[in-house]
């Protein structure tokens, strides 16, 4: 079984090499990795030593998961040096430059030679993966070296290769974590069918996350003057599937005292041509904005990244994007302002999102007549009210994920 996984990984890594001459994506994949090793030897060789805590997360996704780890192990431990490992491009490219962390780079591919050679180089004190990653060989590596390493924010699902009766490798390795920090009782209660103990209920530290991305949102004059006392409808992370709902119904159907913020997922110039195209009510564009005309406007489309963690303060009701396509995007960033949320019908990734459906506190839709039902129920004050306090509850109890692991760190694994 072993070969057979090394043999699955080595065909993925020359399906990237040869898809790298076509997809620049995948370029980058080959081309960040290049030279990693010696690069990390080159940075050892500078570092004093000491305790040297290395992180890997997927994407940028988990990296929201992963930082508020390590903001507190920071403050806690300012000497420490921060090692932060991306599988995907995405995550690396967006934060290669996070300054929290005293070097950033790639995740080789996980193959024996490399893994032992990486955590070799690497010699970490602690190993800390985030949500999804279970990579054998890298596992196995710091395994032999009785290096600790723990998992956080991590979801099971009885689907998972643990769980099937040919799942015995994944299953040997995911035993060796030291300690696992779990989203909910669920996985709590799959790791104990399969005897695993050393788990703690913790909650999503993106929670964590979102609610000091709330506290230190940044202000918009321009926001402010395009608000001008109505009521937003806040888009984020939209698709086209998603833009077949809101469009015709913002177009149609928009109440006179709501305006609305639709920020797309991608901002390419041929994306953001396909919604003007299709608004028929007045609209901005942000980074062509007319302040003469800003009030009278209904629609603004934010044609940047990196401010929309931010809107959702001026907002009533958000509409979170990809539930039409792979998934959604992030709920918890306008449930961080207590924002009622409406997203399409993939969602069940997402714990939050289950939960906060249950408890009526966000809105699965599939067409448009179910938006409008959505929309309009939210219209009355009662029913807004109550919605916004299940949200406020449901933040209340799955705050403090972030202190609970750090607890545990320095009391089991980061003694001086």
């Amino acid at each position: 079984m072993n070969l057979l996984y090394n043999l699955a990984i080595a065909i993925y890594a020359w399906a990237i090499r040869l898809a790298a001459f076509f997809h620049p994506k995948a370029a980058q994949f080959i081309k960040g990795r290049h030279d990693l090793f010696q690069a990390l030897t080159d940075f050892k060789k500078v570092v004093d030593s000491g305790t040297v805590i290395w992180m890997h997360c997927a994407s940028l996704g988990e990296f929201e998961q992963g930082r508020p780890i390590i903001e507190a192990l920071k403050k806690k431990q300012p000497e420490a040096t921060i090692v932060l490992t991306f599988f995907s491009p995405s995550g690396y490219e967006q934060q290669k430059d996070f300054p929290l962390a005293d070097y950033v780079t790639y995740l080789p591919f996980d193959l024996p030679e490399k893994a032992n050679r990486f955590v070799a180089i690497l010699q970490p004190t602690l190993a800390i993966f985030v949500k999804y990653e279970f990579w054998l060989n890298h596992l196995r590596a710091l395994y032999h070296r009785k290096i600790p390493v723990v998992l956080i924010s991590a979801v099971f699902r009885p689907q998972q290769i643990f769980f099937r009766f040919y799942g015995g490798i994944f299953l040997k390795e995911l035993k060796k974590f030291d300690h696992l920090f779990v989203q909910d009782q669920n996985s709590a209660d799959l790791l104990s069918r399969i005897g695993i103990n050393q788990y703690t209920v913790a909650g999503d530290t993106r929670i964590d996350r979102v609610i000091s991305i709330a506290k230190s949102a940044r202000d918009f004059p321009e926001i402010t003057t395009f608000v001008a006392g109505h009521q937003i409808l806040v888009c984020g992370s939209t698709w086209m599937g998603d833009e077949n709902i809101l469009i015709p119904f913002i177009n149609q159907e928009l109440p006179e005292n709501w305006k609305v913020i639709i920020a797309p997922h991608d901002i390419r110039e041929n994306r953001i041509k396909e919604i003007i195209d299709r608004l028929k009510i007045s609209y901005q564009r942000f980074s062509k904005i007319n302040f003469d005309q800003l009030e009278e406007s209904k629609v603004l489309l934010i044609d940047n990244i990196g401010m929309l963690s931010s809107l959702y303060q001026y907002g009533r009701l958000a509409f979170i994007g990809g539930g039409f396509g792979v998934s959604i995007h992030n709920t918890l960033e306008p449930m961080a302002f207590h924002l009622p949320v409406i997203f399409g019908p993939k969602f069940e990734k997402f714990i939050e999102a289950r939960q906060m459906i249950a408890r009526e506190g966000a809105f699965s839709v599939t067409n448009i007549d179910e938006f409008r039902v959505a929309f309009q129920n939210l219209q009355d004050q009662a029913y807004y009210e109550k919605t916004t306090t299940t949200i406020t509850q449901f933040l209340h109890q799955n705050s403090g994920s972030s202190e609970q692991i750090l607890q545990y760190l320095n009391a089991k694994m980061l003694k001086k």
